[in-house]
């Protein structure tokens, strides 16, 4: 397991999520303007497991969309930190996105995202989930910065 950059209390002072919605549990490595990677352990607790689905629990694609939102939105935040301060990052749009493998408690989700391209005040990101090794979900995502 990769070395912890920043911890989940760090990672609130830079997004605005919280429980039950923060999906992001550390950043494990960060390359500014270029790419990120960070770290989602899902447990048999987490909230939306009580209804999807009662006796198969399977964690939400859309879900697992947020969590590379989410590392998008740090991401962009630590590589423009003073342009970006005061402002959130919202998803815009997504395409290209493929589920490969359900995820389920116990799993440890890797999400990876990379820097694409940026034309204020849009970001365009790749976000990859795996786990153990087998891609669960891939995306290209669109965020916008508001506020």
């Amino acid at each position: 397991m990769s070395e912890t950059l920043i911890t989940a209390q760090q990672i609130q002072e830079i997004i605005p999520h919280r429980y039950p919605f923060l999906l992001v549990d550390k950043i494990v490595e960060l390359v500014s303007y270029d790419r990120i990677v960070a770290i989602k352990n899902v447990t048999v607790n987490e909230p939306f497991f009580q209804g999807h689905f009662p006796g198969l629990p399977v964690m939400p694609g859309v879900l697992q969309l947020e969590s590379i939102a989410q590392a998008c939105a740090v991401l962009a935040h630590l590589s423009l930190k003073e342009e970006l301060q005061n402002k959130t990052m919202m998803i815009c749009g997504v395409n290209n996105t493929k589920w490969k493998r359900q995820v389920v408690p116990g799993d440890t989700l890797r999400i990876e995202v990379k820097f694409i391209k940026r034309r204020k005040p849009f970001f365009m990101m790749e976000g990859l989930i795996t786990v153990d090794g087998q891609v669960c979900c891939s995306t290209e995502l669109t965020a916008a910065e508001v506020g």
